[in-house]
């Protein structure tokens, strides 16, 4: 007979909160491009409004795959992953049911369609899951893999190492599939892949030290620092 598996005081809500960075961030993303209006080297640093919010859920993916590991971090990307998926189909229902007469006096479809369309629109849909995809399970997985070949030192050195790929990746997806079909302008796509990259990164960056207390109280009250030494790293096998 098998052992249940060992529940967590606080991974359920490390998970939750997760989650809902992912979906604001996302419907930022479709809302607004922000421009600072400063330039990098000639590139204009301007970004769609969930980069703001989005490497949060990096730090998040870092806290998880640290303290309880890549198998219980897997789960939660696809958590994850579900329910983009499902908050896209609901904006796609949405879109299609009539609007009230007063409604669309001061707002209207189109005014809907602007602003939170591409929350389902097959661009940013596409962009967005398979950008969060590829993005956060190598973010995973090289953070658990530096954890054993560092012996658990060094913790800057894996969760930093680990969003500057992961964050690439994430980026370079979404940019490319949403600009190929049609939701951002060529024209922006250097400023936005630069600005988005380096804004993520840098961020992870300063929030090293929360990300060490956040660490470090949770392998304390949860009795947990686990090791990824045997672990099968394939990103379909959900159990």
């Amino acid at each position: 007979m098998k052992n249940p598996e060992r529940s967590y005081q606080y991974f359920d809500r490390v998970m939750a909160l997760f989650v809902t960075v992912l979906i604001v961030s996302n419907i930022a993303s479709s809302a607004k491009i922000v421009d600072w209006g400063v330039s990098l080297l000639g590139v204009r640093l301007s970004f769609d409004a969930g980069t703001l919010l989005f490497p949060i859920s990096y730090i998040f993916g870092d806290v998880l795959t640290e303290v309880y590991g890549y198998q219980r971090s897997r789960r939660v990307i696809w958590t994850g992953f579900a329910c983009l998926a499902l908050s896209a189909l609901v904006f796609w229902i949405v879109q299609r049911l009539p609007g009230e007469g007063n409604w669309q006096a001061y707002a209207g479809d189109h005014a809907y369609q602007v602003i939170l369309g591409g929350m389902s629109s097959g661009g940013i849909v596409l962009a967005s899951l398979t950008a969060y995809w590829a993005g956060e399970f190598s973010n995973s997985v090289i953070l658990a893999k530096m954890k054993v070949w560092t012996e658990g030192r060094w913790l800057w050195t894996r969760t930093i190492g680990s969003t500057l790929v992961g964050e690439g990746v994430d980026t370079l997806i979404f940019l490319l599939v949403a600009t190929l079909a049609g939701v951002f302008p060529w024209e922006i796509f250097v400023s936005l892949a630069v600005t988005n990259y380096v804004f993520k990164v840098a961020i992870e960056a300063l929030m090293t030290p929360v990300t060490y207390r956040v660490v470090s109280t949770l392998k304390k009250a949860e009795n947990e620092d686990f090791y990824d030494t045997h672990t099968d790293f394939n990103p379909f096998r959900v159990t």
